[in-house]
């Protein structure tokens, strides 16, 4: 699976990091002080962390790789402008979030073997797209 430069900068972006903290990690500095000290930074580090584990891996197993997939693609499609509307912000954050879940939830009913987790996959598909219509519905009725 190739991982684009644009897909990884706009998971970072979505984390809400500079590439200063990303070259940094936990440990750096920056304008002098220290970022162990600092809460900000040491949750920069671990969203750093999560961006790294979440990049495929010569040796990921299929499903691992698609999961991996719909993980990136939910990070960049998270990324949506806060508007100061907490009702559209909620919304336009939570599309992408509950789409990432029906992905996640396909690769399950591709891969998975337990018949009780392909069963929760298929609830939630059907759970989360009839939320995402509902929201997106909203949205038309209400975004100004």
């Amino acid at each position: 699976m190739k991982i684009t430069t644009r897909m990884l900068g706009a998971a970072f972006l979505a984390a809400g990091f500079a590439g200063s903290a990303f070259a940094q990690g936990t440990g750096g500095s920056h304008a002098g002080h220290s970022m162990a000290n600092d809460p900000d930074a040491t949750h920069r580090g671990e969203m750093v962390k999560m961006i790294e584990d979440m990049m495929p891996k010569k040796n990921d197993a299929p499903s691992t790789a698609e999961f991996k997939k719909a993980d990136m693609k939910m990070m960049h499609d998270m990324h949506v402008p806060y508007t100061g509307n907490a009702d559209v912000d909620y919304r336009t954050h939570m599309i992408p979030h509950h789409k990432g879940a029906v992905e996640m939830s396909k690769v399950v009913l591709k891969h998975a073997k337990d018949p009780a987790t392909k069963a929760m996959a298929e609830k939630i598909i059907a759970d989360q797209e009839k939320e995402i219509a509902e929201m997106e519905d909203w949205l038309k009725k209400n975004r100004k």
